[in-house]
């Protein structure tokens, strides 16, 4: 692919700026794009029948939020080969992070992601679990190329802990019978440890030390936590024209987020009981019966007073290496997060 071409990043651009992301992502443009360039070259190293397929995935992707993190970790750093390292760790990173977009597709039995037709859709959902295999081999591939085992060891533990995240959270749809611990132990799991690892391996890929390296993975880790709360309220409280999903999706396919579970606490044994009996006998009103109750309780401003309290720890966790020069940029990724809940609930 030519340079001179426009990369996804670069057609992303525009989508990326109205949904807030201006401010961050035009620093890190120039990586981006030297990052989309080196994912096209990679479908070439792949076997014929795959291409098209995973061509296809990384061009239905979203804002890159992940190696944006990988390249904030690693601002500046010292390191020799810091600029290929952090684009060849940023792929790694993506890899993986797409490879459980298209599994969760098929388990969700999504038809669109960022308006488009999923891949299971598009391909058939047998399909489509190869295409999130081949992506996760490939990404584990170019982890071993690192002259450090850290790198394979950190990406195969976090994808092990993804899955586990999603099997945890699929064998409980429709229960409702799991604790906010439990809760928070799977968006930890499912979202939070990508970026936890995106961050941590930025900062140490870069030449960063070690201390820095772990709180940077803090952050990531409380970022991530932040950025899931966030995805649950968009699904029960955002326009659905502005969000490119269909809202409701979690409570319809059983998976109970922090607004739901907060609303159950809330109801009189009797209502909850009712509404759950209903639920789990197939009823096909009760989802919007459920919606319309979270309007009842203050069950928004709780879930927004947990989203900024998680966005608080990460702030704390690189505050004390201020003077560092991913830090500043890391500061302004939370505020600019903080930032989305304008025009919800």
């Amino acid at each position: 692919m030519k340079a001179k071409m426009i990369t996804h990043s670069q057609s992303e651009a525009d989508k990326v700026a109205a949904a807030g992301f201006t401010e961050v992502y035009e620093p890190v443009k120039p990586y981006l794009d030297e990052l989309d360039v080196f994912l096209q070259s990679q479908i070439g190293e792949l076997e014929p029948e795959v291409r098209d397929h995973v061509r296809y995935v990384f061009g239905h992707s979203g804002k890159r939020l992940r190696p944006m993190l990988v390249a904030y970790s690693g601002w500046e750093g010292p390191a020799e080969r810091a600029q290929e390292d952090l684009i060849k760790l940023g792929a790694v990173i993506e890899l993986v992070h797409l490879a459980t977009l298209v599994h969760d597709d098929i388990l969700d039995e999504a038809d669109t992601r960022h308006r488009q037709e999923t891949a299971a859709k598009k391909f058939g959902p047998a399909a489509a679990v190869l295409i999130g295999d081949v992506l996760f081999s490939h990404a584990l591939k170019l982890a071993a190329d690192f002259q450090t085992t850290e790198v394979c060891r950190a990406v195969a533990q976090a994808t092990a802990r993804v899955c586990a995240g999603e099997i945890a959270q699929t064998y409980q749809r429709g229960e409702v019978n799991y604790s906010r611990d439990f809760y928070f132990r799977v968006i930890r799991l499912k979202t939070a440890e990508l970026f936890e690892v995106a961050c941590r391996l930025g900062a140490k890929t870069a030449g960063y030390p070690a201390k820095f390296s772990e709180a940077a993975g803090l952050f990531g880790r409380h970022l991530g936590s932040a950025y899931q709360i966030f995805d649950d309220l968009v699904d029960l409280y955002a326009d659905e024209s502005m969000i490119g999903k269909t809202l409701g999706t979690d409570l319809t396919k059983g998976k109970f987020t922090l607004p739901l579970l907060l609303l159950l606490e809330k109801l009189s044994p009797n209502e909850k009981n009712a509404l759950l009996a209903r639920f789990r006998a197939g009823d096909a009103t009760v989802a919007a019966e459920i919606t319309k109750r979270l309007y009842d309780f203050p069950v928004f401003e709780e879930v927004v007073s947990a989203f900024e309290g998680q966005l608080t720890h990460a702030t704390e966790a690189v505050a004390p290496f201020a003077g560092l020069p991913p830090v500043d940029a890391m500061q302004k990724i939370a505020s600019l997060v903080r930032a989305q809940l304008q025009g919800i609930g």
